[in-house]
């Protein structure tokens, strides 16, 4: 049996007594602490009332951000927790310069996470034009079509660093090198890399990064990080805007809104304190265990699942090189679909996404174990019909 020191933490997570808990890829498990950082959040509101601005929640934003910073190579003060994705891609896009016609267009991948692509399609002037990268095998995106799609005339490459279906691990430092080469800029969807994978910023010299606390960092629903390479906050104008991006928030001036010079011109109105507590115990877990530390065992682990599929016969809809894998496996036994439901009627938990297959997810608090008996269901379910299941009403 492999000694798994990391298996010290499954304490820290409540649920894992209750289930064999699969899915970190979508939501990562809930650490106890959160209890006791809602209960602070409570307690600061009923004791302190409004007095609560001048004890640390107006710059609760940055001091999230400056948790989530050192696991993704981020200067201190460049990383600011926001709601979600969507407006964390809002603000940005629509603070991007698109007046040079010679730069019009974006490339982007068809394996993006849509969300990230509306917000793209919604933001974009009228002139501006979209090259998508499709895949060949719905696992990979052909690096060397990528970077043959970004020229002289592109604007902003725009594109997951690990995709969503397959956990195929992008290229970012090859990326962004070609990028700036021909004068284009590059914005990173770090949901399912930043915890999990080992990320820096600062050295691949990234300029925009925006990512969530939900799944790998085990922050919960309602938090998100954005980075904007320092000195390229002069340059954004910001139309998805509030009070906090005011460079003179109390001064209540309606004629004109002079924007801050660091991270805070891009904030927008007041920011969800309460999520801003929970996300912290995650954070600080992840921190402390490492994550290279995670990374190796997640390795090993995935490794495990090709290896039971493999023996299982069920298709694998990963890649198959570790060093371009990130921290799910994509297992398509037959009736993937009605397999996932019966999984999760047996309290394993994972997901399911068409075109791709049942997505299994361990952690750095998940045993060997629970993997094992995870493939062993699908063996069972397969084997019993149970798949036949009908649904609930």
């Amino acid at each position: 049996m492999t000694h798994d020191p990391l298996l010290q933490w499954r304490g820290e997570f409540p649920i894992l007594s209750r289930c064999n808990y699969l899915i970190s890829n979508s939501l990562g498990a809930m650490p106890r602490g959160v209890y006791e950082a809602l209960q602070t959040y409570a307690d600061t509101w009923a004791g302190r009332g409004v007095s609560a601005w001048g004890a640390g929640w107006f710059e609760l934003p940055q001091t999230v951000g400056n948790k989530i910073a050192p696991l993704m190579g981020a200067a201190e003060d460049t990383v600011l927790a926001h709601q979600n994705a969507s407006i964390a891609n809002s603000i940005l896009l629509g603070a991007l310069d698109y007046s040079d016609t010679r730069r019009d267009k974006v490339v982007i991948t068809a394996l993006d996470f849509p969300s990230d692509v509306y917000a793209l399609r919604s933001w974009l002037p009228d002139h501006m034009r979209i090259q998508m990268i499709r895949s060949r095998d719905g696992i990979h995106i052909d690096v060397d079509e990528l970077m043959e799609a970004i020229d002289e005339s592109t604007r902003l490459v725009s594109t997951s660093h690990v995709l969503f279906r397959s956990a195929y691990i992008m290229p970012a430092r090859a990326i962004t090198e070609k990028a700036h080469r021909v004068g284009a800029q590059v914005l990173f969807n770090g949901y399912h890399s930043v915890g999990v994978i080992p990320v820096d910023v600062g050295a691949w010299d990234v300029d925009y990064y925006i990512g969530g606390t939900l799944k790998w960092l085990c922050g919960g629903p309602g938090g998100v990080f954005m980075y904007a390479r320092p000195d390229l906050l002069p340059s954004l104008n910001p139309k998805v805007t509030g009070w906090f991006a005011s460079a003179a928030p109390f001064a209540f001036d309606v004629e004109k809104l002079e924007l801050r010079e660091d991270a805070y011109r891009l904030m927008n109105g007041t920011p969800g304190i309460a999520s801003l507590h929970a996300i912290q115990p995650g954070v600080e877990i992840i921190a402390q265990v490492g994550v290279h530390a995670i990374r190796e065992k997640s390795m090993r682990q995935t490794a495990l699942i090709i290896n039971l599929a493999d023996e299982m016969g069920y298709e694998v809809v990963s890649p198959r090189d570790p060093a371009a894998r990130a921290g799910t496996v994509t297992v398509n036994p037959p009736h993937a679909y009605e397999v996932s439901n019966e999984l999760l009627a047996r309290d394993i938990k994972i997901d399911f996404r068409p075109q791709a297959g049942i997505r299994i997810a361990p952690h750095f608090y998940n045993s060997d174990d629970e993997i094992r008996a995870a493939m062993l269901a699908i063996g069972e379910i397969l084997a019993d019909d149970s798949w036949r299941r009908p649904e609930a009403d």
